[in-house]
């Protein structure tokens, strides 16, 4: 039962906070090679895109506060969390895609895209607040 748990809760996760499979392969990179920083060159290539969409999505994970960037020095990106709920599905997450690739690729390919999203979360955002 524990392991349908961890799963339901890396599933909610990924759709939840998780873009497309860039974002959740620099995520990983930045969590299981923490305290090091990243430049965004440095993500671009370890991830197979340009440097202009890893600096977007080390963007995107600072804004979502999942990971942090040096104050004065742009480009240095590290996974900072000290919450040990976080690195445990952290883990969880990691463990789950590594022997579920197709299954969390699909799901990720499937969720409607981020600026939709980002609207129907706004929306709910006001209705809550009337």
């Amino acid at each position: 039962m524990e392991g349908d748990t961890r799963r339901l809760q890396v599933d909610r996760f990924i759709l939840a906070e998780i873009d497309s499979v860039p974002h959740l392969e620099a995520l990983l990179l930045l969590f299981k090679s923490r305290p090091k920083t990243w430049s965004i060159d440095e993500m671009g290539q370890s991830i197979y895109v340009r440097s202009e969409v890893a600096a977007r999505i080390l963007e995107s994970l600072v804004q979502r506060n999942l990971i942090a960037t040096i104050s004065g020095a742009p480009g240095g990106f590290f996974y900072s969390q000290d919450d040990e709920y976080r690195n445990q599905l952290l883990e969880d997450v990691d463990a789950v895609y590594r022997k579920e690739v197709v299954r969390i690729s699909s799901m990720i390919h499937s969720k409607a895209p981020a600026g939709v999203r980002d609207f129907a979360r706004a929306f709910r955002i006001k209705k809550d607040n009337q």
